[in-house]
């Protein structure tokens, strides 16, 4: 019968299948293909069916290929009789459109979010360390950060393990070759099998890809005559795992069939810090089994089996017993005791906490808690057991540099170099790690000794050393300071005499100068032969970096240097070894220089002896022959380098004015005006030597200090005029004593503000002086000689009615210039009254009633006219205060002569 046939014939009851289920969904690409006409026998054989592109109500074009191939699924298992599976009550439901969740990655470690709070077991430790920074954080709870499914996410496809476990849902992929040619993608249906065309179905569910692969490639080989199948898997199913205990979200969760306990822990949203690592229980058909997860995690010793199956479930119990690493271990952090122990090994811990930084030499402090609670500390060994509890920190058992030296100061780069190398000269073997201009005659090597543990400065020849004919053994920890030429002259400069005064500027950062000023004042006696060098009131340079970084050194130089002053190039402090040559020493200040006299070079020696008494020893040297390298120098050594004699003096001499060559003139000892005028090549026509103003600084500063010798005695008798008018009692007949003394203040500062104007009266007519030698002036070193132009006025100044200068006349007197200046003033002082001439002197006016109107007044000249001071009479301080205005009188007039000439 036919139906029995159809029976007997699995390939006819498909394809039966195949067309009830084309005639439920209406035509379709295979009817559109069945339309063209039957296969001739031998062609392609049956592909599987595909959908239509449309459902009432729904669009089936736009499905991806796995969607469609689950509704054909289902329509081929309700034609044949069995219901479609029902999801599982616990899962969500899963749109059809959506893949399946994908595979998490192997967990990756994440460090705690920036402002994440403590834990409760992170605040405890937090309290025991408090060095620890940043706090110590419990290991591990970072890695299920990144393991939540990603929705929508694709399934990852490829090669799976042969002892994969297939079950309903998963999709297996066959291919035929060979006589017979078809690819096939199905899914192993809810009875477990796998159906293709042409052949009986196969049990899948249960069994392992091995052996399914094999049972398939065995039948069509057997069944399918010359052809050959390659069988895979495509999709994986989804399995449902109950998640509990201490998570973050606990319940059912959907998973890939391959998903591991890491993945399921994932997507409960990982373990709460309450929770264990350790002993994570899984529990299903099969029993119960304990997971570490440090294995998978940290390296923990064992292999976890981390894969899960469909109705097991995955149970999260308490933490269990930690412990904390902290310090110098690669990975610090709170660590999770081994399942079902109370303690542990170091060494253990160690290793899951990364290892120690260094291989050697770590010293283990544990602080624990002892049966009173209170903290207990203690030194570990490496396999001493750890507790619950308890926090140990791995810190250096002696953080000290060992087998090590320094190369400092004048050098290319500061460098630590491995000592037991050799000594200086393999140090510095290379010369360029010195920079340029070194200080050659003495290096210092910084040491520790090794009894007391005190350092101190051990003296070396540094020009030797780099020409091998010197060496210096090194040992660990010495430090090898090279000098600059500039930190030896710094050691002559104005901050280092003051500091040998025992004083130290305000605010100055160098700490070598304190040193040497405590030094300094606890002996004084020590640094004597120092306080001889340099400039003690001039700037302050500034403190090398070498005195900074070693601040000791600067007193131990100072104790072993020789002073050089005199006619050397530079002049200074020199630091030497014992027996050092005075050729290297004047090598060292640029050699002598060309003035100086050889025949007379002064040695002074104070010998380093323990008696109570130091002699110091003089010695005249007569070194014309140059051979220096003969008197060989010790420390604290002075070395006088004198002058020759020589004509010429310390400074020159200027001419302005009407010279015929004027300018600025050398001059030799003893050289006279006459001879300077000589050399300028005398006076123009036009000069006018009677009015010529002569300048000195020796004269200058004396009358500066006349300036304020008078205005001291000013300000006394100002106080004894005040004593006396408060006894008499004169304010009642009405005079302002209060005002005079102001005034007399006012003048006693203007005196003390004044400059002197240094003038000398000086006779420079070339004729005059040709006459008369004796009054031909010595010249000193900085003399100004000014010659102005004849003048042709006269001026008045003081108490006149119209004061100024007026043209002047022949044979005029003063009386008469008063009086074409509009005449005396009612309270001036005729009879004081005084005329300043051209060449600085001062002689009476004339002006009094007695007088015959004094001499005739030359161009140029100067007539002061005073007021009275007779109301002030009874002041006594009053009464010399015209020689005080005349002195000023003269000094403004010669400023304002050379102003003029210099400007012209």
């Amino acid at each position: 019968m036919p139906g029995a046939g159809a029976a007997r014939d699995p390939g006819h009851r498909w394809r039966c299948l195949v067309a009830a289920g084309l005639l439920l969904l209406g035509p379709g690409p295979a009817a559109a293909q069945g339309a063209r006409g039957p296969a001739a026998p031998g062609s392609q054989p049956l592909l599987p069916p595909s959908l239509p592109g449309n459902l009432p109500g729904a669009a089936l074009s736009n499905l991806p290929g796995p969607a469609q191939q689950e509704i054909l699924q289902r329509i081929l298992d309700a034609a044949g009789g069995r219901s479609a599976p029902a999801p599982a009550p616990s899962l969500a439901p899963v749109p059809l459109s959506a893949a399946p969740p994908p595979v998490v990655p192997a967990p990756v470690s994440v460090p705690p979010e920036p402002g994440e709070p403590l834990s409760n077991t992170e605040s405890f430790f937090a309290n025991r360390l408090p060095d620890q920074q940043p706090p110590l954080r419990q290991f591990g709870y970072e890695t299920f950060r990144n393991l939540a499914p990603v929705p929508g996410g694709a399934a990852v496809v490829g090669a799976l393990p042969e002892d994969y476990v297939l079950g309903r849902d998963d999709e297996v992929v066959v291919s035929i070759r060979g006589r017979s040619r078809q690819s096939l993608s199905v899914r192993v249906g809810r009875d477990g099998t796998v159906v293709l065309p042409d052949l009986a179905p196969f049990p899948a569910a249960g069994r392992s890809l091995r052996d399914l692969r094999a049972d398939i490639e065995a039948r069509v080989a057997r069944e399918l005559g010359g052809s050959e199948a390659f069988v895979s898997i495509g999709q994986t199913r989804q399995i449902g795992i109950f998640v509990a205990g201490e998570v973050v979200r606990p319940g059912m969760v959907a998973l890939p069939a391959l998903a591991s306990v890491l993945d399921a822990l994932g997507a409960a949203g990982g373990v709460r810090k309450t929770g264990t690592l350790r002993a994570v229980r899984v529990d299903g058909p099969a029993g119960s089994r304990i997971v570490d997860l440090y294995a998978a995690i940290a390296g923990a010793p064992g292999t976890p089996n981390l894969s899960l199956r469909e109705g097991e479930r995955v149970v999260v119990p308490p933490l269990g017993g930690v412990v904390a690493i902290g310090g110098d271990v690669t990975r610090p952090g709170i660590y999770e005791l081994p399942a079902g122990t109370a303690s542990a090994p170091l060494l253990l811990m160690l290793r899951i906490a990364g290892d120690t930084l260094r291989p050697a030499g770590n010293r283990f402090l544990s602080q624990g808690t002892d049966a009173g609670g209170r903290r207990a500390f203690s030194e570990l060994a490496p396999a001493s057991p750890i507790r619950r509890g308890d926090a140990v920190v791995v810190s250096p058992g002696a953080d000290v540099a060992a087998g090590a030296l320094r190369l400092a100061g004048h050098v290319a780069v500061p460098v630590t170099r491995a000592a037991g190398r050799g000594g200086l000269r393999a140090l510095l073997a290379d010369p360029r790690v010195i920079r340029p201009d070194p200080y050659v005659r003495m290096g210092v090597v910084w040491r520790v000794d090794d009894r007391t543990r005190v350092r101190r400065f051990l003296g070396f020849d540094l020009g030797r050393v780099l020409q091998g004919a010197s060496e210096l053994p090194l040992r660990e920890g010495d430090e090898v300071v090279v000098l600059s030429q500039a930190d030896v002259l710094w050691m002559a400069s104005p901050s280092v005499q003051r500091a040998l005064r025992g004083e130290t500027a305000a605010g100055a950062e160098c700490p070598a100068l304190t040193a040497l000023a405590v030094a300094a004042r606890s002996s004084p006696l020590r640094f004597a032969h120092a306080r001889s060098a340099g400039f003690p009131d001039i700037g302050a340079a500034p403190c090398p970096q070498v005195f900074q970084d070693y601040p000791p050194l600067l007193p131990f130089l100072l104790d072993q240097s020789v002073l050089l002053t005199g006619e050397a190039r530079q002049p200074g402090l020199y630091p030497i070894l014992e027996d050092t040559g005075l050729d290297q020493v004047l090598a060292a200040a640029g050699g002598a220089a060309e003035s100086a006299d050889l025949s007379a070079v002064e040695f002074s020696r104070e010998p380093q002896s323990g008696a109570g008494a130091i002699p110091l020893s003089r010695t005249l040297l007569d070194l014309r022959s140059r051979n220096f390298a003969a008197i060989r120098l010790s420390p604290r050594d002075a070395i006088r380098v004198p002058r020759g004699f020589g004509d010429r003096d310390t400074g020159p001499v200027t001419l302005v004015g009407e010279f015929l060559r004027p300018g600025t003139y050398d001059i030799r000892r003893g050289e006279r005006l006459s001879e300077l005028l000589a050399r300028a090549g005398g006076l123009t026509p036009q000069a006018y030597a009677y009015g010529a103003v002569f300048t000195r600084e020796s004269v200058r500063q004396r009358q500066q200090e006349g300036f304020a010798r008078t205005a001291r005695e000013l300000e006394t008798s100002l106080i004894q005029v005040a004593a006396g008018q408060a006894v008499a009692g004169s304010r009642a007949g009405g005079l302002d004593v209060g005002g005079a003394i102001n005034a007399g203040q006012a003048l006693a500062n203007t005196l003390r503000e004044a400059r002197a104007a240094g003038r000398m009266v000086v006779e420079a007519n070339p004729v005059v002086l040709a006459a008369r030698p004796e009054l031909d002036v010595l010249l000193e070193p900085g003399d100004l000689l000014v010659i102005p132009k004849r003048p042709n006025e006269v001026t008045v100044v003081g108490a006149v009615l119209n004061p100024g200068s007026l043209q002047f006349a022949t044979g005029w007197r003063a009386v008469q210039y008063v009086r074409a200046a509009g005449g005396a003033q009612r309270f001036a002082d005729e009879g004081r009254a005084f005329v300043v001439l051209p060449n600085g002197q001062s002689v009476p006016a004339g002006l009094g009633s007695w007088q015959a109107g004094g001499p005739p007044v030359p161009p140029g000249s100067l007539v002061v006219v005073p007021q009275d001071p007779s109301p002030y009479e009874t002041w006594g301080f009053i009464r010399d205060l015209t020689q005080v205005l005349g002195q000023l009188s003269i000094s403004s007039a010669a400023l304002a002569v050379i102003a003029r000439e210099v400007r012209h």
